[in-house]
């Protein structure tokens, strides 16, 4: 999905863009356009108005797999903002196991990071090309030592390599060596030394010390160690790689090394600020039923009011500075079976004023998910096979069919929504993607007479089908 001129990005058009690849939720669809239009507009409001305009987050109401996470996550994509998702359950408060509420700020502020790091290096990557190109050529082309230091004696002496050395940088070149290193650098231009193999030094990025505590709750910890280790602690190490990927390592290091990280930072952490997007799944896992005042339900009420005073806006600190939440568009989600929106504290109620409820999806609307959307499923695997030159020809009986027999299991068990599809589908088909290799070019016809045949013996048997469907 295109990051489009944010004037353009009218509440119209988001919906529509948002309609290519989530089918029906008209009402959330246009409660989350509107949310991200008000925020340009905020922009363009002098200041100090501008800043006492605060987002109105938005609460999802809906059973699962009904759009809640992709409406969020395409319109973070759709606006290109920093987008999280974060599950409530996954923290709790002080005494208890579980992350703390403000990594999910600091999380926000590495995706800013990652995001501002990719465009700029798209930004400076012709010109890191050129300087990766140059650093090639010197490796297939090493350039001839400098001359020691004239004695007033005897003939100049030869290099290690037995070559009589070139003219050291500020002298100038032979004629010949210049030609040489054209025609190297043409014949690498055109592809021609792709699969030579050279050996290049690069700088080890790899940070497994961050990896082993990652998820663990002691991001703060990590976080001060590595700004305790000195910049120049990466190590150099040499790598034999055919030329095509030795040119690309060297060009994403050499963009590195032109970025202005201080900079990057800065905008970073103010597109987090000005633009983020924080997804809160599952927060109706955290608010107690009515009335319950001992046991989990206190550390429920716990993580209520921890992530109040994130929603409400704080500064949180992160190793790129401080972040403030004040502005930050949050977005919640939940299917409140059992406990209700009213069950939440009273402060955290009131930080979501937008409320909206999903509808569950009808044979209809998971007929639709099955075709229209630009990803749908259909066309995944039609694609997926096509690779083995085999031609699914996926009839509009047999999506009926899929979608009925979705609806079915739905209501039989859990309703999941149109993530039951997916099962469904990886059932019906899972014969031919294991046989595809040896069929050979061929088209195979998938009819609703196929979908029974492949799942009938499954749903008869109610044992069986709730472990497998």
């Amino acid at each position: 999905m295109p990051v489009r001129d944010p004037r353009a990005l009218t509440p119209r058009a988001i919906v529509e863009e948002l309609d290519r690849y989530i089918v029906g939720q008209k009402a959330a669809k246009r409660a989350v356009a509107v949310a991200l239009r008000s925020r340009w507009r905020r922009q363009q409001v002098p200041q100090p108005m501008r800043d006492e305009i605060t987002p109105k987050n938005i609460m999802l109401i809906g059973p699962t797999g009904v759009g809640k996470t992709e409406i969020a996550r395409r319109l973070a994509k759709l606006a290109g903002a920093p987008f999280i998702k974060v599950e409530a359950s996954k923290f709790t408060e002080v005494g208890y196991v579980g992350r703390d509420v403000d990594s999910m700020v600091r999380d926000l502020a590495e995706t800013a990071i990652s995001m501002l790091r990719d465009e700029e290096r798209e930004r400076l990557r012709p010109r890191a090309r050129e300087n990766a190109e140059e650093r090639l050529l010197d490796v297939l082309l090493p350039p001839a030592p400098r001359a020691p230091a004239a004695s007033g004696f005897g003939a100049p002496e030869r290099g290690s390599s037995g070559a009589i050395p070139l003219p050291s940088i500020g002298e100038s070149t032979s004629p010949g060596e210049n030609s040489t290193r054209e025609s190297l650098r043409r014949l690498l231009r055109e592809g021609k030394l792709d699969e030579k193999i050279v050996e290049i030094e690069t700088t080890d990025s790899s940070q497994p010390f961050g990896d082993v505590f990652s998820g663990t709750g002691m991001e703060d910890m990590v976080m001060n160690l590595r700004d305790m280790m000195p910049q120049g602690a990466r190590k150099s190490k040499r790598r034999r790689l055919p030329v095509l990927e030795a040119l690309e390592a060297l060009t994403d290091e050499e963009a590195a090394k032109l970025m202005d990280m201080d900079r990057l930072q800065k905008d970073a952490i103010r597109r987090a600020e000005q633009a983020g997007i924080i997804f809160i799944d599952e927060i109706d896992k955290v608010v107690g039923r009515e009335g319950a005042g001992h046991g989990p339900d206190v550390s429920r009420e716990g993580v209520q009011r921890d992530l109040l005073p994130i929603v409400e806006g704080s500064t949180v600190s992160t190793k790129y500075g401080p972040l403030k939440t004040d502005h930050v568009l949050f977005i919640a989600a939940g299917a409140f079976h059992v406990s209700k929106p009213k069950d939440m504290i009273p402060e955290l109620q009131g930080r979501f004023p937008i409320r909206v409820e999903l509808e569950s999806l009808t044979d209809d609307d998971l007929v639709r998910i099955l075709t229209e959307p630009e990803n749908a499923l259909t066309k995944q695997y039609t694609a997926l096979l096509a690779t083995e030159q085999v031609i699914l020809d996926i009839r509009p009986d047999a999506v009926a069919e899929i979608a009925r027999i979705a609806a079915l299991v739905n209501a039989r068990m859990e309703n999941i929504g149109a993530r039951r599809l997916h099962t469904i589908m990886e059932r019906v088909l899972d014969e031919l993607a294991f046989e595809a290799p040896s069929l050979g070019p061929t088209t195979i016809p998938i009819t609703a007479a196929y979908v029974r045949e492949r799942l009938d013996g499954i749903l008869k048997d109610e044992d069986l089908s709730q472990y497998v469907l």
